[in-house]
């Protein structure tokens, strides 16, 4: 099979699909591999280190779409690639379709087969593809919110640890899985005060066993929400609902009672958000202020720290890639319930059923 690996073209996002490691692995096993130049520069990984390892260099997007049969990127489809997109090429990514119809009519258009990172779904339930960039992320969202908590960046202007004398920062974060779990954590070893909420009570006496004791659990129902959120330095919204729209567990009115200068990091912002004011921003523009309220809420967090992040994710999703290329789309699918799960689209047929729910779509079976 002949895979492609185009430069990400999402506003300052920094990883790639496949590292030079990779590129030897497939072409040992008898595939060839199409790298657009300077593709995995962000990630640390140069064009002479992907022709050492075999790859096909080539100048241009529309050379890296042209003839491969399958497509390894990180990020979904921009709208400048979707002409680039043909029928019946897989294409192995993020795609987060819930967020958007846009991206979901568009990719119904091009026919192709969209297998979604974030739906590959392991025997056990667990996400395997999701879960080193929720690592990432939840990590990512504690620095932040300690960053933006700055009086220069019209925080609070609050060390999360507080010092001798001065009480730390509350630090709430909405939902208890890996997001969560990491955030909770980090905040925690920089000596905040944490509580994490999670509908789950299974999960929660989980957390509440390997949680430091500055770590807090609650029940998440509408009334811990709303004493938490108006008690937080820094809330941090980290719920999933795997392929469909995140939940909005913190309206506006809630948001208006938060402390002046709070800061809100919505991590669930790549699946809709689950915050009431939360909307999209970017590295180079990560916040807004909104009711007194520092709001990050940038799509791809991890991609700012691209060389630890692609080098975690391509760790995960490198044996699909593998399996796909050696048996195809149908067959990995058929053989493996893991791939199967994470079939969004095929040919223009949606057949996931979320995504369909989400948009009024006919779900169809393969």
């Amino acid at each position: 099979m002949i895979v492609g690996v185009p430069t990400e073209i999402k506003r300052q996002e920094y990883r790639v699909g496949l590292l030079p490691v990779h590129v030897h692995s497939l072409r040992e096993a008898g595939h060839r591999v199409i790298v657009q130049r300077g593709a995995g520069l962000g990630s640390g990984a140069t064009d002479v280190e992907y022709r050492e390892a075999g790859a096909t260099l080539v100048a241009s997007a529309r050379e890296v779409y042209a003839r491969p049969q399958m497509i390894v990127k990180v990020k979904e489809p921009q709208p400048a690639e979707f002409a680039r997109l043909r029928r019946g090429q897989v294409v192995f990514t993020y795609f987060h379709f819930a967020a958007s119809r846009a991206l979901t009519e568009a990719t119904m258009r091009s026919g192709i087969i969209a297998i979604a990172y974030e739906t590959v779904t392991a025997a056990d339930g667990s996400l395997p593809l999701l879960v080193p960039m929720s690592e990432v992320a939840g990590r990512m969202a504690v620095h932040e919110g300690a960053k933006y908590l700055e009086e220069p960046f019209k925080g609070r202007g609050l060390l999360l640890a507080g010092v001798p004398g001065v009480a730390p920062a509350k630090v709430v974060v909405i939902g208890g899985g890996i997001v969560g779990a990491n955030a909770a954590k980090m905040a925690a070893g920089l000596g905040a005060d944490v509580t994490i909420l999670d509908v789950s009570l299974p999960r929660l006496r989980y957390l509440d066993d390997v949680m430091p004791k500055n770590v807090t659990t609650l029940m998440s129902n509408a009334y811990h929400i709303r004493d938490m959120v108006r008690q937080a330095d820094l809330l941090i919204g980290a719920v999933l609902v795997p392929g469909a729209k995140a939940p909005v567990l913190v309206g506006e009115s809630l948001v208006r009672q938060m402390k002046r200068g709070a800061v809100i990091v919505d991590v669930a912002i790549d699946q809709g958000g689950s915050i009431a004011t939360s909307r999209p921003t970017t590295h180079d523009k990560p916040t807004y202020i909104k009711h007194g309220v520092v709001h990050y809420c940038v799509t791809n967090m991890p991609g700012a720290v691209a060389r630890t992040s692609t080098c975690a994710l391509t760790n995960a999703t490198f044996p699909f890639v593998l399996e796909l290329a050696g048996k195809g789309w149908r067959r990995a699918a058929t053989e493996n319930a893991a791939v199967r799960a994470g079939l969004a689209m095929v040919e223009g047929r949606v057949v996931f059923s979320k995504i369909a729910e989400q948009f009024g779509l006919p779900l169809h079976k393969l």
